[in-house]
């Protein structure tokens, strides 16, 4: 019998379809309770005896209440750490209620959360109130509005520690009080009082899923909570419904073992591999001995798909990004009018970035990836799970991915709606009203170095852009930048040091491109580079800056803050690509030019000491990454 290597290899393909094509078990159904329109999951439950009386909660007219010291508080929603609670007694919305209105401080399971930010009203002292934190957006009752008066961030730990009651605020003569829960990484506020919960850490009930990760409550002493491992879904807990697998697969979302192809009830795996087991022996032989016979010809390929009839693509399994939404391709082409050109706003190695409109009416970018094989695009899936866990103020929120069109996945990230830094450095050509002058280009500046910093030495894995550019970056109403555009296409499998000096490298040297376009205005090109730094050499700084900032109209410290910037930029290009001068260097210097202070060699914790990664060290420990031992 003499089989060609075309037949045998088709031979093989179908061997492998059938053995795939046994039914799986159906997916495991998360059991939960419901009441109206929440759903209540472990350590939480509905009914008595089930498990702790500390977490039990009473549904009355599809109502969610929880009873914390003989006092009933609704639940107005849940969270992963907590809930968010209104006043107790307080059937309507108030401007603002009384120190001792809200008597709960703390237990061994609930803890006031520190996302809560205070609206204090009538303080004698003002010491306490915080510059930025009325930034934050903090609805009124009802209309939306209302005197927010003094702002405290609980974070702030200065006049309120963990523990505390709001009566504590009386010693500054404050009379009343509004709260707000704003999540970390966000602005936006949910009226109401968050609790954060926890499992005390010597307890049985806080036994972790062997995919689950124990995780330390940051309000609640020797509290700890279990939390999925990416790409598993449910509670976490051994004595809950633990992690199970999430993925999607043929577009829709998957559970369990519906996840793993590979995985069959094993009788009929029994019976199939009995039959198959001599025929799929005897066709590897055949097929060995036809491509040891067959000449070697790089340029021949194999359509399975045309052959088979069989979509392969389309039984690739992605893990699920936890955060993100899926969204339908057909959603993405409406918002983007079927990807125009007119809705373009940046193109790159790292691929195209488009505006659209939801048709929630919100405004979004949409992030056009192209890969070449399926390999990448499962890669692609897990970093976009990595990027969507990483929260920090100057980086564009992913909202959701796409991943049913062929080998282009995309990636929608906010968009706050006040265009580009493209758009503000070159007026004319985007039909800008106006420039930006020096202050907003430096601490954009500024803000963008030290989110690469944080991006590159404070997530695990790193994440590293690679090819920063004016159009990737997004500016909100207040000028504070929004950094979108990431890289997804990393090689698989581990780099070698040369790999990461040139990664690196690319790094610097894209930021340093940044920095002179702020300084001038142009579009650096390689001519326009080597242009610039040689009159930067020759003392002629004042030729290359932008005609629009009038350099000898600044005053002195903007010009020596541009000639600093200048510097930065050539430090980033001369030493960036041997570790010499790093993203750290550069974040650390920008920061203390915006602050106006500072001497070079300054530790990182006093020129950090308004970035992100101060922030961070007082982050609960589940929203950090760190490195596994």
């Amino acid at each position: 019998m003499f089989f060609s290597s075309s037949s045998s290899s088709l031979f093989l393909l179908l061997i492998l379809q059938t053995l795939t094509s046994v039914s799986l078990s159906q997916p495991t159904v998360l059991s939960a309770e419901k009441c109206g329109n929440f759903t209540v999951s472990f350590p939480f439950h509905l009914s008595a005896g089930v498990s702790s009386a500390a977490f039990r909660l009473s549904c009355t007219n599809s109502s969610l209440f929880l009873h914390l010291d003989r006092r009933s508080y609704r639940v107005i929603e849940l969270f992963s750490d907590g809930l968010l609670v209104d006043f107790p007694l307080s059937p309507v919305c108030r401007q603002f209620n009384d120190l001792s209105s809200f008597a709960f401080s703390g237990d061994e399971y609930f803890g006031i959360s520190l996302e809560n930010v205070v609206g204090l009203y009538d303080c004698e002292d003002s010491s306490l109130c915080k510059a930025g934190c009325e930034t934050n957006d903090l609805p009124g009752c009802d209309s939306g509005g209302g005197d927010l008066g003094c702002c405290y961030p609980l974070s702030d730990h200065s006049a309120w520690r963990v523990g505390d009651e709001f009566s504590v605020f009386r010693k500054y003569g404050c009379r009343g009080f509004s709260s707000w829960a704003v999540p970390r990484g966000t602005n936006s506020g949910k009226r109401g009082v968050k609790l954060e919960w926890a499992i005390p850490r010597n307890s049985s009930a806080a036994l972790c899923d062997r995919n689950a990760r124990t995780v330390n409550a940051t309000a609640v002493e020797g509290g700890v909570r279990c939390v999925c491992q990416d790409g598993f879904v449910g509670d976490g807990f051994v004595s809950g419904t633990g992690c199970l697998k999430s993925c999607y697969k043929d577009g829709k979302e998957a559970f369990g073992e519906k996840c793993d192809g590979k995985r069959h009830h094993g009788k009929k795996l029994t019976v199939l591999a009995g039959v198959l087991a001599p025929v799929f022996i005897l066709g590897s032989l055949v097929a060995v001995f036809c491509l040891l016979k067959r000449p070697t010809d790089d340029k021949e390929e194999f359509d399975v798909e045309q052959v088979t009839g069989y979509n392969y693509h389309s039984s690739v399994s992605f893990r699920k990004v936890c955060r993100a939404r899926l969204f339908a391709y057909r959603e993405l082409e409406d918002a983007t009018k079927t990807f125009q050109d007119s809705h373009k706003l940046a193109e790159g190695k790292n691929g195209t970035i488009y505006t659209g409109n939801l048709v929630d009416g919100s405004t979004v970018a949409i992030h056009k990836i192209h890969c070449e094989n399926q390999r990448e695009l499962v890669e692609i899936s897990s970093q976009i799970d990595h990027l969507s866990t990483v929260f920090h103020k100057n980086l564009a929120r992913i909202i959701g991915f796409c991943m049913d069109c062929g080998y282009t996945p995309l990636v929608v990230y906010e968009n706050p709606g006040n265009g580009t830094l493209e758009d503000h450095l070159y007026p004319r050509e985007s039909k800008t009203e106006q420039g930006l002058d020096w202050f907003k280009r430096v601490n954009i500046a500024a803000e963008v170095a030290g989110l690469l910093a944080f991006l590159q030495y404070e997530t695990y894995p790193p994440i590293l852009h690679e090819n920063i550019t004016l159009s990737y970056i997004f500016l909100d109403d207040d000028f504070h930048a929004k950094v979108s555009g990431f890289g997804l296409q990393t090689k698989l499998g581990p780099k070698t040091l040369r790999e990461n000096l040139r990664t690196q490298n690319n790094n610097m040297y894209s930021f340093a491109l940044l920095l002179l376009e702020i300084i001038t205005g142009l579009n650096m090109k390689q001519e326009t580079v080597t242009q610039v730094l040689q009159k930067m050499r020759s003392g002629k700084l004042e030729e290359i800056v932008d005609p629009s900032l009038y350099y000898h109209e600044q005053p002195l410290m903007f010009r020596e803050q541009i000639g600093l910037v200048a510097d930065i930029a050539t430090r980033c290009i001369l030493f960036g690509g041997d570790g010499k001068f790093g993203m750290v260097d550069a974040s650390r210097e920008l920061m203390q030019i915006v602050g106006g202070g500072g001497k070079k060699g300054d530790g990182i914790e006093e020129t950090f000491s308004n970035s992100s990664l101060l922030q961070m060290i007082s982050m609960s420990p589940d929203s950090v990454y760190l490195p596994k031992t």
